[in-house]
């Protein structure tokens, strides 16, 4: 259930836009998402997306229905709403780790790594067992052409289906490296993570050198 602050931060929003302190109503809409969005993924850690109602996210939320329509049409556009989010700010997350460190740097996987522990709460379920299965691939396939053209630009010998075979072999090694730190509590830092990651790929990228 919506603890007793997060309602407060709600009835605060009402307040101020009956006041007219927030024409606009973004302030409200703010505090209203993130509220659905707490309690959706509380539910979502316990049960699948398919055993979730409108009706029992309305009354953990403390919202009404149509508040709940106005933003979304049903569970699985909130959920996919979400993932959006998350994968638009990952984007924007790699595209500036990338200009900083390069796509093969412990810099790069410290910055994936951060990212996702800033996002723990949403993370976790989504990538848990009741989670979207189709958003890991997501994930991969957002970052492939990147590290693919990176890789080629580093071996230049290589050919492409190696280059393919190796981004295949590396990212789905990371997925399961985040979801088992996502299933650990993410208690080590991600600067650890990062380290662990570089260092099975350094050890894989001897594949290329060999040739």
């Amino acid at each position: 259930m919506a603890n007793s602050e997060d309602r407060k931060n709600l009835e605060n929003a009402e307040s101020a836009e009956r006041a007219g302190k927030f024409p606009d109503r973004d302030y409200r809409v703010r505090v209203t998402k993130m509220l659905i969005r707490k309690q959706f993924t509380e539910l979502l850690a316990t049960k699948p997306i398919r055993s979730i109602t409108v009706r029992e996210l309305c009354e953990r939320t403390g919202i009404n229905r149509s508040t709940f329509y106005n933003h979304y049409r049903d569970v699985y556009d909130l959920l996919e709403k979400i993932e959006e989010e998350i994968l638009a700010e990952l984007a924007e997350q790699l595209k500036k780790i990338a200009g900083e460190s390069g796509l093969m740097s412990v810099g790069f996987f410290e910055g994936i790594f951060r990212f996702l522990g800033q996002n723990m709460d949403v993370c976790a379920v989504v990538l848990g067992d009741n989670g979207d299965k189709r958003f890991l691939y997501r994930m991969l396939e957002m970052g492939r052409k990147s590290c693919v053209d990176a890789y080629s630009r580093a071996f230049p010998n290589a050919a492409e289906e190696q280059i393919e075979d190796f981004y295949a072999f590396v990212s789905n090694g990371c997925i399961g490296l985040i979801i088992r730190w996502l299933k650990q509590g993410m208690k080590r830092p991600p600067e650890e993570l990062a380290r662990t990651a570089m260092g099975i790929m350094t050890q894989a990228l001897g594949f290329f050198q060999k040739r």
